[in-house]
């Protein structure tokens, strides 16, 4: 079972993150990286960008995705390109997930073979919300089954509706994509996300959708924590 790796304050655990992700992309070939979006990884993006890797052969792709404009403040496209590609990292390619489609599900229906074309992903990079929920796969969707499902089908869904605000839809990377990765790492802040991932670890009744990662054994699994 994961254990959780604490760290003192956020700054220490944004340093750490980068670090983590700065190891797993020191690979052979054209490695991938899953991003995650929100307020959280932004210092961690901040540090990774300054890290002297060869970024030209590094593919970044986020975990999820709001279907929205790229230059919308709630775009997590404009999160990467103002915290991550930037200084060293620069040089590395972005894939987005939205795209040029009428809907969500038509632009995950037309990322999935770039997507296909990235496995397996160097490292996938997950927040979590306080429900538990991760990339945009939130707890009640109708379609939860299959989307958390490893075996699944799809590499990439179209999402209707947000479980949190901005309540628009959104596009996500599924569990099957998520652990299809050769590392993965979870960063959560606050008492509240540390409670829920506590409990995901100690009690096999919860089950919100970070369990599907947290609980499986095929993808190694690093979680990191600050207050």
């Amino acid at each position: 079972m994961n254990r959780i790796e604490g760290f003192p304050n956020r700054d220490t655990v944004a340093a750490a993150t980068a670090a983590v992700l700065a190891d797993a992309l020191r690979v052979d070939g054209a490695p991938s990286f899953v991003a995650t979006g929100g307020s959280t990884p932004g210092p961690a993006y901040d540090r990774l960008a300054k890290v002297d890797l060869d970024w030209g052969r590094i593919t970044v792709t986020p975990s999820d995705e709001r279907f929205v404009d790229p230059s919308a403040p709630e775009s997590n496209e404009r999160l990467l390109r103002q915290r991550l590609l930037v200084g060293r990292a620069v040089a590395a390619r972005l894939l987005p997930l939205k795209g040029v489609g009428p809907s969500p599900e038509s632009d995950a229906t037309a990322a999935e073979p770039s997507l296909a074309a990235l496995l397996p992903f160097a490292v996938v990079l997950l927040g979590m919300g306080e429900d538990g929920h991760i990339g945009s796969l939130f707890p009640g969707a109708p379609d939860l089954a299959q989307v958390l499902d490893p075996k699944g089908q799809r590499l990439c869904v179209g999402v209707p509706m947000s479980g949190e605000k901005p309540f628009v839809p959104r596009i996500s990377l599924t569990v099957r994509a998520f652990l299809a990765s050769r590392l993965i790492t979870v960063f959560v802040t606050g008492d509240k996300k540390r409670a829920v991932v506590d409990r995901v670890l100690d009690d096999p009744a919860y089950d919100p959708p970070v369990a599907a990662v947290l609980r499986q054994d095929r993808t190694p699994v690093r979680i990191l924590w600050a207050p």
